[in-house]
């Protein structure tokens, strides 16, 4: 073991500048039209309802709610509130796409799934990424008090080792895990390799969001 004085974290910084590098972006939106959220819910419920394929999905994979996952692909064309809330997506996802610096001059992106989740109560969804795309969010519907936040993880933390834990008041680009309450209207969108979980949901009613990815399509 190396003898001598240790470190001090309290020692003024012998040279101040300092880079951040490699960051992890995470955009956050707003449903333009208010309206549109309570045509979103009742789309919800709509789909939940006839669904059948997509309920025993559910059941088969142990899912405690409904999502329309792996039945339904063509909810733009099933109910209007569908196509506008695609619309506002594809907004949002180029202005998120101008943010990373992305040079799209030769692809698009372009929608290419769309789902909705009803999480029952005290149900969660564990850490995942979304492979094979490219931009990945999530619309939120009804999120009643208590009815589980979103976490984000470093996409670092399997390479960080022995590094010591960080302080409390560490700020956001810093942290280890992001962790966010989203409102009824808001949006996130990440890139699909950024791995994130739904943490339970400790509210006596269910939880509903429209998740979504976006894929790269070659300009015509």
């Amino acid at each position: 073991m190396f003898g001598g004085r240790g470190i001090d974290a309290g020692m003024t910084d012998p040279n101040p500048s300092a880079l951040l590098m490699f960051p992890t972006t995470i955009g956050i939106y707003r449903l333009k039209n208010e309206g549109l959220i309570e045509a979103l819910e009742d789309a919800i419920w709509m789909l939940e309802d006839g669904d059948e394929a997509g309920a025993a999905w559910c059941e088969q994979q142990g899912y405690d709610g409904y999502t329309s996952y792996a039945s339904l692909d063509d909810l733009p064309a099933r109910a209007t509130a569908f196509a506008e809330l695609q619309e506002e997506l594809d907004q949002f996802v180029s202005a998120f796409a101008e943010k990373l610096y992305w040079d799209l001059s030769s692809q698009q992106l372009v929608l290419d799934s769309l789902w909705v989740n009803i999480l029952a109560p005290g149900a969660a969804h564990s850490s995942h990424i979304h492979p094979n795309s490219v931009v990945s969010g999530t619309a939120y519907i009804d999120l009643p008090d208590a009815a589980g936040a979103i976490k984000f993880e470093d996409p670092r933390l399997d390479k960080m080792m022995a590094a010591p834990p960080v302080k409390s008041d560490t700020p956001n680009a810093h942290q280890r895990f992001y962790t966010r309450n989203p409102e009824a209207g808001d949006v996130l969108l990440w890139e699909s390799w950024l791995r994130h979980e739904v943490m339970p949901n400790r509210s006596e009613d269910p939880r509903l969001s429209i998740s979504f990815n976006y894929g790269l399509e070659s300009q015509r």
